[in-house]
């Protein structure tokens, strides 16, 4: 950093003969130049060292890269200001956002790290396997901490950098030590964002909900796609996106489906007549689903669950590995089902019938197709 500086002081006595502004921001742009160039030159070297050999390490420089040339700026900037040849008050502002600089840059390092901490993690639990639920887990914690710690260092560098102006400083002193009015306005205007930072933390720990999981919100079913600091992003069946409060999973009650565990029972319903072959119904739901890969081997079950007034009610139950599982297969079931029917129990399907009394049989003359007072005769029943 010495010989930098005794290599500005050089550069400066060469420009004496120009205006100091000019000698200034040649040096400063000089300073910035050699950043941006010693910048280029570790990243060629440590791509060379590490690219082949250390892929993880080096995936992380790679996340650094913006991080370390604004330090690197920085740092030039620091050894270049106290040789430019500026006036009190030029230095004075520069020095102010040398330092607002330097705290943004604090921040930025901060919020990378906890990224970086955040992926390392979690890369020994992964979400693209079929039984994930340990990995949706650690996910969901892991992302919704890691968001309300940012937030929080957000602010915290933000109100750093406006106490470095002495104006906000004070103000801030005096609205602290007032309280009173200004202080419950600031309480109720903050509510939301504490609600839902509050909010954030009770889902992380309690997990009512989880990345994937397989919700029913406002009547909608989807997947947790994203739980951010103030609001979560559904993804609905049909492609569609709804965002929903934070709160909302902590106020009201909604449906998750795969909470415990990914399995789902699914159900489908047929409404057939009373002539129906429920043993062989129940042999060939048997057959389709034990044929069928969406099938986990757990659950299978044929009843009359109710008797209508026309139709009995008769329920199918299948299990599978995931809610998107469970309902292809119970797509499936009525589709081989009904086609097994038509095919071979045509008689088991829904039929409508109507009374017809003996004056009316009496009535008919088989010979023209009609009564005998010239109607046309009743239907036949089934």
């Amino acid at each position: 950093m010495e010989s930098s500086r005794l290599a500005l002081v050089q550069v400066k006595d060469w420009l004496a003969w120009l205006p100091n502004p000019i000698t200034a921001a040649f040096i400063v742009a000089l300073a910035v130049l050699v950043a941006l160039a010693l910048h280029r030159l570790l990243r060629k070297a440590v791509r060379h060292t590490l690219a082949t050999r250390y892929p993880n390490i080096f995936s992380i420089f790679v996340r650094l890269r913006g991080l370390t040339r604004l330090a690197l700026i920085i740092l030039a900037l620091l050894v270049a200001v106290p040789v430019a040849p500026l006036g009190p008050d030029t230095a004075g502002l520069v020095a102010r956002a040398l330092l607002i600089g330097i705290i943004c840059l604090i921040g930025w390092a901060a919020i990378t790290s906890l990224h970086i901490a955040a992926d390392v993690y979690l890369r020994r639990y992964r979400i693209d396997v079929e039984d994930n639920l340990l990995a949706r887990k650690h996910n969901t914690q892991v992302r919704i901490l890691l968001r309300t710690v940012q937030g929080v260092v957000v602010i915290i560098t933000i109100g750093a950098a406006l106490m470095t102006f002495e104006a906000v400083r004070q103000y801030g002193v005096s609205l602290f030590a007032s309280a009173g009015v200004a202080g419950i306005v600031a309480g109720l205007a903050a509510r939301p964002v504490l609600s839902n930072l509050i909010a954030g933390v009770q889902l992380a720990m309690t997990q009512p909900i989880r990345l994937e999981d397989a919700v029913i919100v406002e009547n909608e079913w989807g997947n947790i796609e994203e739980i951010n600091s103030t609001y979560v992003v559904v993804r609905l069946w049909d492609w569609r996106r709804m965002v929903v409060p934070l709160t909302y999973f902590i106020e009201k009650p909604f449906q998750n489906w795969t909470r415990e565990n990914a399995s789902l029972i699914g159900t489908a319903m047929l409404y057939l007549d009373y002539r129906t072959p429920v043993p062989l119904l129940r042999a060939k739901l048997e057959e389709i689903v034990k044929n069928s890969k969406l099938w986990d081997g757990r659950v299978i079950n044929l009843a009359v669950t109710d008797f209508k007034q026309n139709t009995m009610e008769v329920r199918c139950l299948a299990s599978a590995p995931s809610a998107g599982a469970a309902f292809d297969l119970r797509c499936e079931i009525r589709e081989k089902l009904i086609d097994f029917l038509q095919r071979e129990h045509p008689e088991a399907l829904p039929h409508r019938r109507m009374e017809v009394s003996p004056e009316d049989y009496a009535a008919l003359d088989y010979g023209n197709g009609q009564d005998r007072s010239g109607r046309n005769p009743p239907p036949q029943p089934s």
